[in-house]
């Protein structure tokens, strides 16, 4: 059910929600968290929402979405609030502020009527996002930030953006898309022989956050020499990830952004599903957490530790 409150406020949008709560059973008791979305009005919006929605199937949630509109427009709040097969395991309000509701400080006041009680908070930038969000207003009334590097009209600026301004309690996209590859490098070292890694090579994309992460992370982790270079014949994003030990490299390699392959001395190269994971699936991993991800920032930090590497490297390796 979609229920429209053109030219409203957000007491009225309080009322409305109580109401559907007692005429519907639409409980607010249930949601573990308040999601707070900003962007700015447009075909972004269902996007965001949609991710959401998906998100919300995991962890119930209200979602508040403040869509900025026009800034030169005369001052107006067009509200919206979206339950049931319309909000998937969510309650969704929908805020779009028009001239001076557009900007920063009175869009956090229109949102903090409606945040949950004694639920917390997390922030999330689908697109552009402030260069430091722990500094922004929707960002100090949230213990998490989540903004996402790649989705910025600059992604090199954002992401650096993200590095000089990190603050406990923010995390990128950029760093939940490499879980997996993280997972799989991990378990291979599991395996016999259990020798130190020496040095590593990261290939992806020349802009690419996500393979600047990757190699920030094993210089950190493994206190090893990482180069960082560029690939060749990828499919976008990371694209090979180079462990070497004395007996043989372990080579993880995405050639086509879909399938990988992993390959260890004295055993068979292993077939790996890894396509590049969907804007819904890393939020939803995001909202597992609400303390800091120390392991982001180390991995953040651990960038200056890499060398760049100039000569491209074959996605096959």
């Amino acid at each position: 059910m979609i229920v429209d409150l053109p030219s409203s406020n957000s007491a009225a949008v309080n009322r409305k929600l109580v109401e559907l709560r007692a005429r519907g059973g639409v409980l607010a008791l249930g949601r573990v968290l308040t999601l707070v979305i900003v962007t700015d009005d447009g075909d972004q919006v269902e996007d965001a929402i949609a991710a959401a929605n998906h998100a919300s199937r995991e962890h119930p949630c209200r979602v508040i979405v403040l869509a900025r509109g026009q800034r030169r427009a005369a001052a107006r709040l067009d509200a919206q609030i979206r339950v049931g097969g319309d909000a998937g395991a969510s309650e969704v309000v929908v805020l779009r502020g028009y001239g001076p509701l557009a900007t920063d400080e009175p869009g956090a006041g229109m949102v903090m009527p409606l945040l949950l009680p004694d639920a917390p908070v997390v922030a999330w930038w689908p697109n552009e996002a402030p260069a430091c969000p722990a500094e922004d207003a929707i960002g100090r009334l949230a213990q998490r930030r989540i903004t996402d590097a790649l989705s910025s009209r600059n992604p090199n600026r954002a992401f650096e953006q993200r590095r000089a301004q990190h603050v406990a309690g923010d995390t990128d996209l950029t760093w939940t898309r490499l879980t997996r590859w993280r997972a799989l490098l991990a378990a291979a070292l599991d395996h016999p022989p259990h020798e130190p890694v020496t040095s590593a090579v990261v290939a992806g994309e020349t802009v690419s956050p996500s393979t600047d992460l990757m190699a920030g992370w094993l210089a950190v982790r493994l206190q090893i020499r990482v180069k960082r270079s560029p690939a060749t014949g990828g499919g976008g994003g990371m694209a090979a990830v180079r462990l070497n030990r004395r007996s043989g490299p372990i080579e993880l390699v995405r050639p086509d952004g879909r399938t990988a392959t992993l390959r260890q001395p004295g055993q068979p190269d292993r077939m790996i599903a890894l396509t590049r994971r969907s804007v819904p699936d890393c939020l939803a991993e995001e909202l597992r957490r609400l303390d800091p991800d120390e392991i982001y920032g180390a991995a953040l930090a651990g960038i200056s530790e890499v060398s760049r590497g100039r000569t491209p490297v074959k996605a096959e390796l």
